[in-house]
């Protein structure tokens, strides 16, 4: 029906194969390299320029915007996609728990993730997958964002997915401790990490009822720091500035109050005048140069934890708390995590 009525004509596919390899030799771009920037690996790229149909769409439209045949995407744009794809490939791999596991984090967890912008090398895979093992240094918590770690093979090993990484991080036995998480991170710079609140698994209150004081503090420094140890790995050169555009989503927060878990011998002056959350969630976004977060990490985290801490009726959280809270994160400083 559309194409009688000379509105849309079809796709012609086979010419949009020809003019990328055209445009790939015009360029005097190898094939190797073609697959490097549309981050594909060699033979998806082969299988492309052979007229393969079964590619996903996905990965032919990276592969045709190197070379000007798809309209190239705003980075907020691409963010929101690698976001809603990881978040999406998630939900897919929990699919295969039982309806009750608590690795659905059936009372909510938090998302955070970011991406880098500016001059940044293009790399394959395996490269990539050496520049996150570096990035994972120091840590500065037990469970650092992003574990690449070849001292546990089996369970802190990314696999590859569409010319990514990804890793889905269940507890058992010999780590008890994890919350179960999920991450992905793209040679690109798109970075997403999904998981469950760690009090939620405490046994001396329900889940669901209690929100840790210290936690996200720790946690959204420790990503800032991942993020600023990412962008000095990919920058192409020091006159190539980065900036790291990062989100935290929290959701789950309504019926939680705050309490000093996961620090219970230092009470906190505000948590008597806390109430439970006035919404069950909370998006949180920060704009900042890379090479600035080491030394005003205490300046990016403050904004939004204040704002975070206000869902639960705190409007009086102390800047020098959250200095001296990072700065205990420091101290821990571990050049060998896990």
């Amino acid at each position: 029906m559309l194409q009688n009525s000379g509105r849309i004509s079809p796709l012609n596919w086979q010419l949009l194969i020809d003019e990328a390899l055209r445009r790939r030799k015009a360029e005097k771009i190898t094939q190797r390299e073609h697959s490097a920037l549309a981050a594909v690996s060699v033979p998806t790229m082969a299988a492309f320029e052979q007229g393969d149909k079964t590619l996903s769409l996905a990965k032919a439209f990276d592969i045709l915007r190197v070379v000007g045949l798809i309209e190239e995407v705003k980075a907020d744009d691409a963010q929101d996609e690698f976001a809603k794809k990881s978040f999406t490939r998630w939900q897919q791999l929990c699919s295969q728990l039982p309806n009750n596991s608590p690795y659905l984090f059936p009372h909510g967890g938090y998302q955070f993730d970011y991406y880098l912008e500016g001059g940044l090398k293009t790399i394959d895979l395996e490269s990539f997958k050496k520049v996150l093992e570096l990035a994972n240094k120091p840590a500065y918590t037990g469970h650092p964002p992003f574990l690449v770690s070849n001292r546990h093979p089996t369970k802190f090993t990314p696999h590859e997915i569409e010319g990514e990484f990804e890793c889905w991080l269940k507890p058992d036995e010999e780590y008890p401790f994890l919350p179960g998480d999920y991450w992905r991170a793209s040679p690109t710079g798109h970075m997403f990490l999904i998981q469950g609140y760690e009090e939620d698994g405490a046994e001396t209150f329900p889940a669901g009822s209690v929100f840790d004081s210290f936690l996200p503090i720790w946690r959204m420094g420790e990503i800032l720091l991942h993020a600023e140890r990412l962008a000095s790995l990919l920058q192409k050169n020091l006159n190539s500035p980065i900036t790291v555009h990062f989100r935290a989503i929290y959701s789950g927060l309504s019926g939680r109050v705050v309490r000093s878990w996961s620090n219970p011998l230092n009470s906190i002056y505000f948590e008597a005048g806390a109430g439970a959350a006035k919404s069950n969630e909370a998006v949180l976004e920060a704009v900042m140069p890379a090479r600035n977060i080491p030394a005003r990490l205490a300046d990016y985290i403050y904004p939004l934890v204040s704002s975070l801490y206000e869902r639960f009726g705190i409007t009086e959280l102390s800047q020098d708390f959250v200095k001296k809270e990072l700065e205990r994160l420091l101290s821990r400083r571990n050049e060998n995590p896990l």
